[in-house]
């Protein structure tokens, strides 16, 4: 598995073009018919209709805020309605992250989120954060958890300050996805010590999900 890793204050990925299949001409685009012609969408437009949102890839400026203008956008066609969101990264930038996260939980209605594949790092919080009882995962998707990283460089005042700021981030997010777990704050900072990579049986003991889904029928609403 590759781990991507991006500091608190990182930049936008520089290779995020290569790794976006929208970048590369590769999304499939689907055609409707109706009585005033035909009208093509590509897939993620398509079922951004249905409600649902991706995150697909790594967590950064970019594709923080495209999910934020699609949550508030969902928000406003109907604010009691539940949003699906499918979660299949390998984590990124916690600034990023935490613009999500924080979005997800401002709206009025209930974001349902599932794991596709992977969810880890701030992917992992973000699959945690989902509203009580529908949070989900795919019965193979993997689940990480850790601590944040990052790398300073400069005079020694200033890397003294970034050690400050990614330690209070640290603090953030183990009480954040103590909330959401139901662990207390000491066991989540032990536990994300170290990568911490779990099934999506270990997951959902460990309070991340709460239902494991192995078909579509198991899946109303998701």
């Amino acid at each position: 598995m590759t781990r991507t890793v991006w500091s608190p204050t990182a930049g936008i990925d520089p290779y995020a073009a290569y790794e976006d299949p929208r970048a590369l001409g590769l999304v499939p685009m689907v055609i409707e018919q109706s009585g005033r012609g035909e009208r093509a969408y590509d897939i993620y437009s398509r079922l951004l209709k249905e409600r649902v949102v991706f995150l697909v890839g790594p967590v950064n400026e970019v594709s923080a805020n495209l999910i934020v203008a699609q949550l508030l956008f969902l928000e406003s066609e109907n604010p009691d309605k539940d949003i699906s969101f499918y979660i299949n990264s390998p984590g990124g930038s916690v600034s990023a992250g935490l613009a999500i996260y924080d979005t997800m939980q401002f709206i009025k209605p209930d974001v349902s989120t599932l794991c596709i594949g992977q969810a880890a790092s701030m992917g992992a919080l973000l699959l945690c954060a989902g509203a009580k009882g529908k949070r989900y995962c795919l019965p193979n998707s993997r689940v990480m958890i850790h601590q944040p990283m990052g790398g300073f460089q400069g005079q020694a005042s200033d890397i003294e300050i970034h050690a400050r700021e990614i330690l209070y981030l640290k603090a953030k997010l183990n009480e954040i996805m103590a909330k959401h777990t139901g662990q207390s704050v000491e066991r989540i900072a032990k536990d994300t010590d170290r990568d911490n990579f779990l099934s999506a049986e270990e997951a959902m003991k460990y309070g991340l999900v709460d239902r494991i889904l192995t078909s579509r029928t198991e899946s109303a609403g998701v």
